[in-house]
């Protein structure tokens, strides 16, 4: 079985993170499917999913770590060609991808017991995003 889902959700931009866990995890309850897989899936090239443990220091740590690798004041090649200022939020959701894939186990998402489902936008603005999650098995 196959089931195919969407999240919106209205971000702020610059490394705005957003914890998805309660939402991916009522879809998979409503799916019943107890063993398989779900994909969360964000269109777009300037956001990620990815999981982490949801706690202010660790997101501020890490929108630390972001900066450091792909600085937003430095130039960017996409920048002059599309006038949009965003070079540095591609960069960013290419280094950490725009999907993630987790377990189903009884029911349950087989996550660890600190970690959370996050959309990252590293975006120059906010956005309404629509996040695709599909769920997979029996």
């Amino acid at each position: 079985m196959v089931l195919s889902d969407v999240i919106s959700l209205s971000t702020r931009g610059f490394c705005d993170i957003q914890d998805m866990t309660p939402s991916v995890s009522a879809i998979v309850s409503n799916s019943k499917i107890k063993n398989g897989t779900v994909t969360v899936f964000c269109p777009g090239s300037t956001g990620a999913v990815t999981t982490i443990e949801y706690e202010s220091g660790v997101l501020e740590d890490l929108k630390k770590a972001i900066e450091r690798i792909a600085p937003s004041n430095v130039p960017y090649a996409h920048d002059p060609r599309w006038g949009d200022g965003n070079g540095f939020s591609h960069v960013r959701a290419a280094l950490l991808g725009p999907s993630l894939t987790v377990p189903i186990h009884r029911g349950s998402l087989a996550l660890g017991t600190w970690q959370q489902i996050v959309f990252i936008d590293f975006d120059n603005r906010g956005r309404r995003r629509n996040i695709v999650v599909q769920v997979m098995g029996e």
